[in-house]
């Protein structure tokens, strides 16, 4: 971890004791989330507080997400219109850091572009953030820093956005270079933390009396590949499971390729870690998954939901599906159309496929038209509806175990939270449950939810 403690003091001896605000805003993935906590971590030691307002703000920091060129086109919406914050406050400081700063030319066209900015900084140059917000204070027109360096990762103090749900990233980069995506050229190749790092983070989350502990990775089930054979994942969720504590653990994303037996051991093994596996296909079609370079076919996929199955037939899946993959032929869509009545997931998040510039589906020919595409949407989303709708029954006159986190939208008194099989969860209950597990009776399902009443005498 870089020291920059010289940095903090001199900008507090430079700011002195007057309040100042922070605006941080992530896009995109629980990685960029967690990211936005460590900068939040920083800022606090530099005497920023923090608002929801970047009106009242004097630093703006926007963590940005490139997985798709239209995120980056909102940014720069957003970048384009805070040019009127600066003009009539030029004191304020704006910062652009995540993502899509990893990238060169981004950040050669926002030091063009937007004058706006003073200061970037890349995923894996957290820690020259005060550096770099220093060099603001002291009247820089513009610093940027978007080296790879290794990651601050082990920062000492990190502002959570949640009191009871906590993430925990165990590993940086991707390896896969999946054709359509552009992660590896932005938070390049896989580093895993030491695993001794990651139990005292963990161990001193459950001291907190955190619920919750999401370990995240682009491809957590390849953790360890770079600790020569010092600890793997499926050991690395043994040895969490052994902190005391009453605590679920999850973790995302997980890839197919290396979905192993000894993974799904550690799941049905371990009482701590969640019953709820995110396997994302992307496509029923091996010959889609070839073109996207996923390194699995359908049939080996089939063959670990059959594996996770014949241990618990009503074990909940969930995935990933891009529609309309560069010249998807309609037998591909229906192959994966078959996929989701076969597998019968809890849920999917779906996509369009759009073109992502950088990656090498973006130079595939592409013959499907974007109604077409459009279409398949609707009708893939239309099979989930019906399988979700009758699938959610199996858990009528169940007790799932919740943990609740907010309040229903749709029913006044009722609160809503996730089972250990990642299933929302609805009840009547007071908000002072939020934070807490209940444990719940089914009653009814719907496509999108199961609902149902506190279980009398837990509480």
């Amino acid at each position: 971890m870089k020291d920059n403690t010289v940095e903090i003091s001199e900008i507090n001896a430079l700011l002195g004791n007057k309040p100042r605000k922070a605006y941080i805003r992530s896009f995109g993935c629980q990685l960029n989330v967690s990211d936005g906590e460590k900068i939040k971590g920083l800022l606090k030691k530099m005497g920023y507080g923090f608002t929801e307002d970047e009106h009242e703000a004097d630093l703006i920091i926007l963590n940005t997400c490139a997985v798709r060129e239209s995120a980056e086109d909102r940014v720069f919406g957003i970048v384009g219109s805070m040019k009127k914050l600066k003009e009539l406050r030029p004191s304020l400081i704006i910062g652009i850091a995540g993502c899509m700063t990893a990238q060169s030319h981004i950040a050669d066209k926002i030091k063009k572009s937007y004058p706006q900015v003073d200061l970037v900084l890349g995923t894996s140059a957290i820690s020259a953030l005060p550096r770099l917000l220093l060099e603001a204070v002291k009247g820089a027109k513009f610093s940027a820093d978007i080296s790879e360096y290794d990651d601050f990762s082990e920062v000492a103090e990190q502002v959570r956005d949640s009191s009871y749900k906590a993430s925990v990233p165990i590993m940086f980069g991707c390896n896969n270079f999946c054709t359509y995506c552009i992660v590896p050229y932005v938070r390049g190749r896989e580093r895993s933390r030491r695993p001794e790092d990651i139990i005292e983070e963990v161990r001193q989350l459950a001291a907190q009396g955190y619920k919750e502990i999401m370990l995240l990775g682009q491809n957590v089930n390849s953790y360890g590949n770079d600790l020569d054979g010092k600890c793997s994942f499926p050991q690395l969720l043994r040895e969490l499971n052994k902190i005391e504590g009453d605590f679920w653990i999850r973790f995302m994303s997980s890839h197919p390729k290396d979905a192993s037996k000894e993974l799904i051991d550690a799941i049905f093994d371990c009482e701590k870690v969640a019953k709820h596996l995110h396997l994302p296909v992307q496509s029923g079609s091996s010959d889609v998954l070839h073109r996207m370079n996923r390194r699995y076919t359908i049939d080996k996929y089939l063959g670990i939901v059959d594996m996770i199955r014949s241990r618990d037939p009503d074990f909940s899946l969930t995935t990933d599906i891009i529609v309309g993959f560069p010249d998807e032929t309609d037998e591909e869509f229906r192959a994966t159309l078959d996929v989701i009545k076969n597998v019968k997931y809890d849920n999917i998040y779906s996509f369009i496929y759009s073109k992502r510039t950088g990656t090498k589906a973006a130079e595939m020919p592409d013959g499907t038209s974007d109604e077409e595409k459009g279409q398949r949407m609707r009708e893939l989303l239309e099979v989930q509806r019906q399988v979700s709708t009758e699938h959610y029954k199996r858990f009528i006159g169940r007790t799932m175990r919740v943990l609740a986190d907010g309040t229903s939208k749709k029913k006044k008194g009722w609160l809503t939270g996730k089972s250990s099989e990642f299933i929302i969860v609805e009840f009547e209950g007071d908000s002072s449950l939020i934070g807490q597990f209940v444990d719940v009776e089914i009653t009814d399902a719907m496509n999108w939810a199961v609902t149902g009443h506190i279980k009398k005498g837990t509480i």
